[in-house]
C-alpha cells in the first residue's frame, strides 16, 4: 500500500497492537480467552506492517519462523499440563505457585502463553502467505511481459 499516512501510522499501531495482545494474554490467564484472542490481535500487528511496509519487513521484525512460533506453542500447551500429572492429578489440571508477595504464577499462564504463540504463529503463515501471493500477482499484472518471457 502506498498511503503515506498508512505507513507512518503504521508503526505506532504495530506496537500499540502487541502492547494490547499482552494486556489481553495477561489479563486473560485468569479468565477464559486471553491466550488466544491476544495471539490474534498479536498476528494482525505483523499484518498490518506487512500491509503498510512489506511482507519482508514483517518477517524481519517477528525473528522467528511462523510454524516454529506455533511448534513452541503446542509444546508450551502441553507442557503446562504435566505438572497436574505429576502430582496426582489429571492432565491439565493447573497448579499454582503462591510467593511471598502474593504474586502467583500457575500453568494456566503457561498454557495461555502456548495458545498465543499456537495462535500467532498459524495466523501468521496464512496471513504473510496470503500477502506474498497478492504481491506476486499485482507484480504479475505490471508485468506481463516478464511472465511470459519466463520459462
Amino acid at each position: 500500500m502506498n498511503s503515506l499516512i498508512f505507513k507512518s501510522t503504521a508503526r505506532l499501531l504495530f506496537w500499540a497492537m502487541l502492547v494490547a495482545s499482552l494486556v489481553i494474554l495477561w489479563r486473560g490467564h485468569n479468565q477464559p480467552g486471553g491466550g488466544f484472542v491476544g495471539g490474534l490481535v498479536a498476528a494482525m500487528a505483523f499484518g498490518v506492517v506487512a500491509l503498510s511496509q512489506d511482507v519482508q519487513v514483517a518477517r524481519r521484525r517477528l525473528r522467528v519462523h511462523p510454524v516454529a512460533l506455533t511448534g513452541l506453542g503446542v509444546l508450551l500447551a502441553v507442557l503446562s499440563g504435566l505438572p497436574g500429572m505429576w502430582r496426582g492429578a489429571g492432565f491439565l489440571t493447573h497448579q499454582w505457585l503462591v510467593f511471598d508477595n502474593g504474586f502467583k504464577l500457575s500453568t494456566t499462564l503457561v498454557f495461555d502463553v502456548g495458545v498465543y504463540c499456537s495462535v500467532m504463529g498459524g495466523m501468521l503463515c496464512l496471513v504473510l502467505r496470503l500477502y506474498e501471493d497478492d504481491a506476486a500477482d499485482s507484480q504479475a499484472r505490471r508485468n506481463p511481459q516478464e511472465q511470459e518471457a519466463q520459462p
